[in-house]
């Protein structure tokens, strides 16, 4: 079976103003998103979502100075179909969720769903922005 895999570009950087310090996530596209995360804090791997975000619009997915330098993404085009996805899973469910820890998904119930990384190195205000598709997407097996 085939999956679209980062079959959309992804832009990640600083954030523009460093006046608030979160996570944000925009939607450069011309659809609407679902966008889930992944982090780790003070008790150990944690994924939410989903965030349904418009076209062409931002979210703050986590509010207050970033505690970690890697954060995990992962995306779904509502309109045209295709995700933003990667090589590191976590468990995700089909509505609104916080799940704790990021093993044995399918046997507490929930999805074994593929996360990109956000490296945001040393910065403590991040934002992700999700772009349209360039030519052909990626697919993988």
């Amino acid at each position: 079976m085939y999956a679209v895999l980062l079959a959309f570009g992804v832009m990640v950087g600083p954030g523009v103003t460093p006046a608030h310090a979160d996570l944000k996530l925009c939607n450069t596209t011309a659809s609407r998103v679902g966008v889930s995360i992944g982090y780790k804090d003070t008790e150990g791997w944690a994924s939410e979502g989903w965030w349904n975000i418009a076209s062409h619009t931002c979210e703050t997915l986590l509010k207050g100075v970033l505690i970690g330098r890697y954060y995990y993404i992962h995306a779904v085009d509502y309109d045209r179909g295709g995700e933003w996805a990667g090589g590191l899973f976590m468990c995700t469910d089909d509505k609104s969720f916080t799940i704790r820890d990021t093993q044995d998904c399918e046997k507490r119930g929930h999805k074994r769903t593929g996360f990109f990384e956000v490296d945001t190195g040393e910065e403590r205000d991040w934002t992700v922005r999700l772009t349209d598709p360039e030519g052909e997407e990626t697919k993988s097996q």
